[in-house]
């Protein structure tokens, strides 16, 4: 069966965009990372496994991402967090499974502290990022840095994945306010967490501050030793789809 795509309106009318696939529930949600969008090959991917397996599958882009509206600028993790659940209210608002890459994943574990494990049946970290505006990405910055924010309200760094990725001091400041760790992160239900030791955005020891976090027993990490960032080679995505058909119905 197709996809059906279209867009979810904000109170303030800022269109969001999604892909829905019908099928058996509980549906699969796919949550993108800090300047990522749907299109991307762990989405696509996931996508095809759920379309064969007629399982309900749903990606969208959060406002300044992809195919939505709004100014990236402008955005913030909470903010963020409300058009994800603004679209999934709309186009899945029975259970779902939350897969959550790089910020993505802190998106994740800010629904499923929302919504509890009656909703959210199950949750997937791919280099899940709760709280890097804090733990990651303020330690890293340098006096040029911090002035440059002060005067300017964004910083544009240099990224290996493409143009300049700015980081805004609203981001920073607003980050602040939706931090999840050291927990508890009060969501007990199964948790799985994929991270790549090699990766060099999220160092592999944050997935264990996550880890101590969660409450509840079913909680398992898979530690990928060559593993990047976007873990999404071959194996990395049949690994992901592995991990996503063994969790518990």
């Amino acid at each position: 069966m197709d996809e059906i795509t279209g867009t979810v309106a904000r109170p303030d009318g800022t269109p969001l965009a999604f892909a829905a696939l019908p099928g058996t529930g509980p549906t699969v949600v796919f949550l993108g990372g800090f300047h990522s969008d749907m299109e991307g090959s762990k989405a696509l991917h996931l996508r095809d496994h759920c379309a064969a397996r007629g399982r309900a599958f749903l990606r969208l882009d959060y406002s300044g991402h992809g195919s939505s509206g709004g100014v990236f600028e402008e955005g913030t993790i909470g903010a963020w967090a409300g058009d994800a659940a603004l679209v999934i209210e709309a186009r899945a608002p029975g259970p779902v499974v939350l897969v959550g890459s790089s910020m993505g994943g802190w998106i994740a574990l800010l629904l499923a502290r929302r919504w509890g494990e009656a909703r959210v049946r199950g949750l997937i970290g791919i280099a899940a990022a709760p709280d890097f505006t804090e733990l990651l990405i303020r330690p890293a910055l340098t006096a040029e840095h911090r002035e440059t924010l002060a005067r300017d309200g964004v910083l544009r760094e240099p990224s290996e994945y493409g143009n300049p990725i700015p980081i805004t001091q609203r981001l920073l400041a607003e980050g602040a306010e939706n931090l999840v760790l050291p927990g508890p992160i009060p969501y007990a239900g199964p948790v799985r967490l994929l991270q790549g030791m090699a990766d060099p955005d999220v160092p592999w020891g944050h997935a264990l501050r996550i880890m101590e976090a969660l409450p509840g027993p079913d909680a398992e990490l898979t530690l990928i030793k060559d593993g990047d960032h976007r873990l999404s080679r071959p194996q990395d995505l049949a690994l992901l789809v592995r991990v996503l058909e063994a969790l518990p119905a």
